[in-house]
C-alpha cells in the first residue's frame, strides 16, 4: 500500500434531492472518526443503523453506516460510508461534520486514484469506473463492466507475459553471441513473435470496437435542399424531431439528435441544404453545415433517386467533390417510393474518386418517407465505419489505449524485420521488444507517468 497521512471525504451521490445520499470517507482518520460520530466501533462490512450527530450532540440525520477496514476496501484504506436522506442540506451538514473531524474535501477521482495506487485496480480498470458511469448505451455499460472486471487487463497481461518470455530468450542469446542464431531457432523466436503479433492485432481490433462504443460517432446528413434529410433524421430517431415541408430551405440550422445502432451511440446532425444562395440566413446555415462536416466521422449524402440508378446530378457530384478525401461517406438515393424501386445497397466504382476505398463507394436506395430501406442503411453505417453488429464480448477502450496498442504493434513489426535478416541485429531486436512491452505496460499503469495519472483522474466525478 502507498502510505498516506490525510483522510478525504466527499458526497458520492449526484447533486440534487434523492431518497438516499451517501458520504464517502477514506484514510487513516476513519477509525477515530467512527468513535467520534457514534461513540462505539462499527462491525466490519455490515450496514449498521445509526444516528449521525453534530459536535454538540444534536441529531443531523438517521441512516446507515458502513465501515470497510483496510485493506479490504475499495481504496485499500479504511473507508466509511454514511447513507442518509438525500437532501442537499442534509448531505452538506454530514460532509461538514466529517471535515470537522479531520478529513479534507476529496479531489475529482481521488478515491479511485488511491485504489489504483494501492493495487486494488490497475489503470485500465480505474478508467473503466469512469466509463461505466458515463456509458451512453446498455452495450457500452456491459463493455465497461467487462473492463472493470479485468477482461481487458488480462489480455494485456497475457501479451506482456509472452513478450517477457521472448525478451528473456533474447537477452540470454546476447550473453552467448557465438550461438545466437542456433539458440533463437531452437527457441522458435520467429514463431513466438508471430503469435505475439497476431494476438496484439486481435486485441487492437476488439479495442477499436470498444472505442466506438465509448466515443460513438458523429454522422452528418447533407445534400441539396428538399432532398429528404429531415425526413431521414425523423426515421432514424423514430420521432418528429425535425420540421418537414415541401418548401426548399426549411432547415436553416443544424439539428442534432442522439440515437444508437446495435449499442453504438450516434449523434446524427441534420443540416441546411447545400446550394448557391444570396439569403444571409441560409448562407449562415450552410456555413454551419460545412463546420459540422469538418467534425464528422461519417457523412450521409442524400440525392434524389430520380437521377438514375447510379448517376448523380451535377449539383450532387459537386457536393461529393468538396468533401474531405478521407471522410467516410454513404450516398443515399432517396424517394424510391415515387419510383416503385426496391431498397438495396451496392458498392459502385467512382471515376476520379480519391476516397480510401479507392474504387468504390457505398450507395443505398431507400424511402425516408415510408422507412423502406432504413434498416439497410443502419447496417451499412456500421459496415462503413468498421463496426460489428454483434458488440457483445468487446471491452471499452480509450484513445490512449489504441495509441499504445498501435505503438506496440509498430515496435513488434520492426522487431520482425530485424529477425528476418540473415544476421539479425539482436541488440536492436531486443530494444524493439522492450519498447513494445513498455507501450503495453502504459495501458495497465505498470509504467505510469504522474502527468498521465493527473489527466486521467481529473476527469472523474468528485466522490469516485
Amino acid at each position: 500500500m502507498t502510505p498516506v497521512t490525510d483522510t478525504i471525504a466527499a458526497i458520492a451521490t449526484p447533486p440534487g434531492r434523492g431518497g438516499i445520499g451517501v458520504i464517502r470517507v477514506s484514510g487513516p482518520a476513519v477509525p477515530a472518526m467512527i468513535t467520534a460520530l457514534f461513540g462505539r466501533d462499527l462491525p466490519p462490512r455490515i450496514a449498521t443503523a445509526a444516528t449521525f450527530h453534530d459536535a454538540r450532540g444534536e441529531t443531523l440525520d438517521q441512516g446507515l453506516a458502513l465501515h470497510f477496514p483496510a485493506p479490504r476496501s475499495y481504496t485499500g484504506e479504511h473507508v466509511l460510508e454514511l447513507h442518509g436522506h438525500g437532501g442537499p442540506a442534509v448531505m452538506r451538514a454530514l460532509l461538514a461534520r466529517c471535515l470537522e473531524l479531520g478529513a479534507r474535501l476529496a479531489e475529482p477521482g481521488e478515491f479511485t486514484r488511491r485504489a489504483f495506487l494501492n493495487g486494488k485496480l490497475d489503470l485500465a480498470q480505474a478508467e473503466a469506473v469512469a466509463d461505466l458511469i458515463d456509458a451512453a448505451t446498455a452495450t457500452a455499460a456491459r463493455a465497461a463492466a467487462r473492463s472493470l472486471s479485468g477482461a481487458f487487463s488480462r489480455e494485456i497481461h497475457a501479451l506482456v507475459a509472452a513478450l517477457t518470455e521472448l525478451r528473456m530468450i533474447t537477452e540470454a542469446t546476447l550473453d552467448f553471441p557465438d550461438e545466437d542464431l542456433d539458440f533463437l531457432r531452437a527457441a522458435d523466436a520467429q514463431g513466438r513473435l508471430a503469435a505475439i503479433r497476431a494476438q496484439a492485432a486481435w486485441i487492437e481490433a476488439r479495442a477499436e470496437q470498444g472505442a466506438l462504443l465509448r466515443d460513438g460517432l458523429v454522422v452528418v446528413l447533407i445534400g441539396a435542399p428538399n432532398v429528404g434529410k429531415s425526413s431521414l433524421l425523423n426515421q432514424l430517431v423514430g420521432d418528429e424531431v425535425a420540421i418537414v415541408t415541401s418548401i426548399a430551405g426549411t432547415t436553416r440550422d443544424t439539428v442534432r439528435s442522439e440515437i444508437e445502432i446495435h449499442g453504438i451511440p450516434l449523434s446524427v446532425i441534420d443540416t441546411a441544404g447545400l446550394r448557391p444562395t444570396d439569403d444571409p440566413i441560409e448562407t449562415l446555415g450552410i456555413e454551419r453545415t460545412w463546420a459540422a462536416i469538418a467534425r464528422a466521422d461519417l457523412v450521409l449524402v442524400l440525392v434524389d433517386a430520380k437521377a438514375g440508378d447510379v448517376g448523380l446530378a451535377s449539383a450532387d457530384a459537386a457536393i461529393l467533390g468538396q468533401l474531405p478525401a478521407k471522410l467516410p461517406r454513404i450516398v443515399i438515393h432517396n424517394k424510391i417510393d415515387l419510383l416503385a424501386v426496391a431498397p438495396k445497397s451496392e458498392l459502385h466504382a467512382e471515376a476520379g474518386d480519391d476516397h480510401d476505398a479507392a474504387s468504390s463507394r457505398c450507395h443505398v436506395w431507400l424511402s425516408a418517407k415510408t422507412g423502406a430501406g432504413v434498416d439497410l442503411l443502419r447496417h451499412e453505417v456500421l459496415a462503413v465505419v468498421g463496426a460489428h453488429e454483434d458488440m457483445e464480448g468487446v471491452f471499452l477502450a480509450r484513445e490512449r489505449h489504441l495509441h499504445a496498442l498501435r505503438d506496440a504493434a509498430a515496435h513488434l513489426a520492426a522487431a520482425a524485420q530485424h529477425l528476418a535478416d540473415a544476421r539479425p541485429p539482436l541488440e536492436l531486436f531486443a530494444e524493439e521488444l522492450r519498447a513494445a512491452q513498455a507501450a503495453l505496460g502504459a495501458i495497465t499503469g505498470e509504467v505510469p507517468a504522474d502527468d498521465l495519472l493527473g489527466a486521467i483522474f481529473s476527469r472523474f466525478c468528485i466522490g469516485k
